[in-house]
């Protein structure tokens, strides 16, 4: 028997996003007829997240009690971070012989870019793109790194779409709020305005979005404004769902890790990092401290990796990735946020015959990224199969017998 799957969904009092949720399980379980698929929710709606995974666990046989938790969750806030996590430990303590592998939030995942563009169209009507500025709706997060993605999302529509504008704003917890967000998109000179919610489901989100656009619109009758669906059940999130699932290869998991551990002497050799987001700016400073030539390529980078760049401590090429980045490298980390990029390096790494890290998919690569410290002249470095939390754990627990010993 091959894992058992959880959807970790928000929750919501609306009974249109519950009968939605229930309705998106339904089309995943389709699609998985031999997998046990069940949902569970963070607040508002039942059963828990808990409830699900005791559940499901219970209808595991007694000797193979495996579940994979996908949150449906778009961003990476601190449901993604602190919530969900803190209630796969919940069971865990309940259920120690189990294993509970938690897949990656849902992301910008290039599915769900065309699940959005086709709500858009809806809305659209007769209305072209060209004349148009599309107000893009997220929920606001305490995580800045969820807030910056939500930026970067409104921007890929403004690249991708053919927009006359793009301007992000949230419903909450930070700013500019939606008014503000109408009020920077008429002040751009624009007659008509579509509005739409990033969101999944129905509920609270929807119903603000729509109440306060159109509170908006009856005071400023010279701009037409029209509000787009949610993304709601339908095959392309399913189908990310079912990715997520899959990636964390339960059918293949073994007790540890499946990797060959051995130490790469990376002095004086080229490393490519492609991507100048957080999780380079973790990678590289361990990179230099083993002698490598690190050359980063990516259109941005964060201040810390342009410092870096600025001090001649790396190498930095500010554009996309291109294939021809690939020749002469010893190690390759693809740390971009698409995972189409990813692949793209990935896959050219492969054609190389070069070890390559992919930071959104590590299945999908040749090579993983250990937890790792080092303490009384020695490395220690922990793989637990693709289980990044469960790796930086045994990796605290070593530390603390060897600094005790």
């Amino acid at each position: 028997m091959t894992a058992a799957l959880v959807i970790a969904a928000h929750g919501t009092r609306d009974p249109a996003g519950q009968l939605v949720a229930h309705a998106l399980t339904a089309r995943v379980a389709a699609l998985l007829p031999d997998v046990d698929v069940s949902v569970g929710f963070i607040e508002l709606s039942h059963p828990t997240i808990p409830e699900a995974l005791s559940a499901a666990l219970s209808r595991c046989p007694a000797d193979d009690k495996r579940v994979v938790v996908v949150p449906l969750m778009l961003g990476t806030g601190t449901h993604v971070r602190h919530d969900i996590p803190d209630f796969i430990e919940e069971v865990v303590a309940e259920f120690p012989d189990a294993r509970i592998d938690y897949a990656p939030h849902l992301g910008p995942d290039p599915a769900l870019f065309r699940a959005v563009n086709r709500r858009i169209d809806d809305a659209m009507g007769d209305w072209r793109r060209e004349d148009t500025t599309l107000v893009l709706v997220g929920r606001g997060a305490l995580v800045p790194d969820a807030n910056a993605d939500h930026v970067r999302l409104a921007r890929m529509h403004y690249e991708q779409g053919g927009w006359r504008n793009v301007t992000p704003c949230f419903l909450q917890v930070t700013q500019p709020h939606l008014p503000e967000g109408l009020d920077r998109a008429r002040a751009q000179g624009t007659g008509q305005i579509l509005v739409i919610g990033h969101w999944l489901f129905p509920g609270r989100m929807r119903t603000w979005t729509h109440e306060q656009a159109l509170a908006w619109a009856c005071d400023h009758p010279e701009t037409a404004v029209r509000v787009g669906e949610v993304i709601g059940d339908c095959d392309e999130l399913a189908g990310v769902v079912l990715q997520r699932f899959r990636d964390m290869r339960p059918d293949h998991r073994v007790e540890g890790s499946p990797a060959y551990v051995c130490g790469l002497l990376l002095q004086d050799r080229q490393v490519l990092i492609v991507g100048g987001g957080n999780v380079a700016q973790r990678r590289v400073p361990t990179l230099l401290e083993a002698g490598a030539h690190v050359r980063l390529v990516s259109p941005t980078a964060t201040p810390a990796l342009e410092h870096l760049a600025g001090t001649g401590q790396i190498e930095w090429h500010r554009r996309p990735f291109e294939d021809s980045d690939l020749e002469g490298v010893w190690y390759v980390q693809a740390t971009t946020d698409d995972p189409r990029v990813n692949r793209r390096v990935a896959h050219g790494a492969e054609a190389r015959h070069t070890f390559c890290v992919r930071a959104d998919d590590a299945w999908a690569g040749s090579a993983w990224t250990p937890a790792t410290m080092r303490t009384r002249g020695a490395t220690v470095s922990v793989l637990s199969n693709k289980d990044p939390r469960r790796s930086r754990a045994l990796r605290d627990e070593i530390a603390g017998l060897l600094e005790g010993a």
